[in-house]
């Protein structure tokens, strides 16, 4: 892994992509009142505990997953946006979505709950790997 392949302004891009997809799907107007009931919430959400630090940490985050992205479609060779979405998915049906359904069956959430937050992440992982892909 050599970090000076790494396309740093496309892992920025790919961090502001993850930030706008992720409060467009969990916006009050999609799916958030669903998983917010789904993971045994009630009532009006509140700022619960360290926001800066949540948000600190969803970047950071976010940051993590298109460098390591980065060097996945690299080592797979996708030099096109639809080869690094098809590395996206693969490592999105290989690795989050499996791991993410055995978290939410054990936690009692349920499929609906596993639906939505793997959804995202596959609306992430398709765009981060177009992006990663395309700019090569």
């Amino acid at each position: 892994m050599d970090l000076g392949s790494v396309n740093w302004l496309a892992v920025v891009v790919c961090v502001v992509v993850s930030m706008v997809s992720g409060s467009l799907w969990y916006n009050p107007k999609t799916f958030f009142p669903a998983w917010w009931h789904g993971i045994g919430k009630s009532g009006e959400p509140g700022m619960q505990g360290n926001m800066g630090m949540t948000w600190a940490l969803t970047v950071l985050s976010s940051f993590v997953q298109a460098v390591a992205m980065s060097f996945m479609v690299d080592s797979m060779g996708s030099t096109t946006a639809g080869s690094g979405a098809l590395t996206g998915f693969m490592l999105w049906l290989g690795f989050i979505a499996p791991t993410y359904l055995v978290n939410k069956l054990f936690a009692g959430h349920g499929l609906k709950v596993w639906a939505i937050e793997v959804g995202n992440h596959l609306v992430n992982f398709l765009l981060f790997g177009a992006i990663l892909g395309a700019w090569q």
